[in-house]
């Protein structure tokens, strides 16, 4: 991806944690933290897109998991500290929506969602702040959403809304839970970017032109416009915040 290494922090020594690895920003995280210098276990259900990601970039760790499983976690976190001894850094980036009516989205669909983006992130989180506590200092990023702040207007998404919310809610929590204890927990909120999830709404030229209408900067976000708050984050830049979710999305929340 263009723009890896013109921003950098130095993590070298640091391990990371990124989970979603396999594709649009959670690659990008993947790539922009090894290349500033960290070990990166990079983690998703889809192998062969990690080992991809693996072999081009040194410093990258595959490892194949589905974060809404509790086995696969706990094997996560063990292939971690049996190979690294320590974790620096967790990125909480794993996450999908649904695009539906409220009334037309099942309970199953809703609790499909929230187990993705809100319990993944809150069973990892608690999980790997052990080791974080123990060594006295550590940092999370939980990646939430501009549809954790506002409605999803004219789209309809209750459960991604609803769960990234929880998100944005639980950072402050945690934050606060863990902040003598030397872990930081801090979100970013994304606005629109180009990633999976919003394929088909930039795919669609009324959609793009839209959210360019809507949008302050009058143009979406850049993936490598996402580069400066995760380093802020990741590093020892950061090191008095903690509860904070800091939004990039060119004005879209402050209209």
């Amino acid at each position: 991806m263009s723009g890896v290494g013109r921003l950098s922090a130095d993590l070298t020594g640091r391990t990371a944690v990124v989970t979603g690895a396999s594709s649009g920003l959670g690659m990008r995280f993947a790539e922009l933290l090894a290349g500033s210098g960290a070990t990166v276990f990079a983690a998703a259900r889809r192998k062969d897109r990690l080992e991809s990601l693996a072999e081009r970039v040194p410093g990258v760790v595959p490892v194949t998991c589905d974060v809404t499983d509790d086995a696969a976690r706990q094997a996560l976190f063990e292939t971690v500290m049996t190979r690294d001894g320590k974790i620096d850094l967790l990125v909480n980036n794993a996450g999908h929506g649904v695009s539906k009516p409220a009334l037309e989205e099942t309970v199953e669909s809703f609790e499909r969602v929230v187990a993705l983006n809100l319990t993944a992130t809150f069973a990892l989180s608690t999980l790997f702040a052990r080791p974080m506590i123990e060594a006295g200092a550590g940092s999370i990023v939980n990646i939430a959403s501009i549809l954790g702040l506002v409605a999803a207007h004219p789209t309809s998404q209750v459960s991604y809304t609803a769960a990234k919310g929880a998100v944005v809610n639980m950072t402050r929590e945690l934050g606060v839970q863990w902040a003598s204890r030397g872990v930081r927990v801090n979100a970013i909120a994304p606005g629109w970017f180009p990633t999976e999830v919003t394929e088909e709404f930039f795919a669609d030229e009324r959609g793009s032109a839209w959210l360019r209408r809507n949008t302050p900067m009058g143009r979406t976000g850049r993936p490598d416009e996402l580069d400066g708050v995760m380093l802020l984050l990741a590093s020892d830049a950061s090191t008095f915040i903690t509860g904070q979710t800091l939004v990039v999305d060119g004005g879209w929340t402050a209209r």
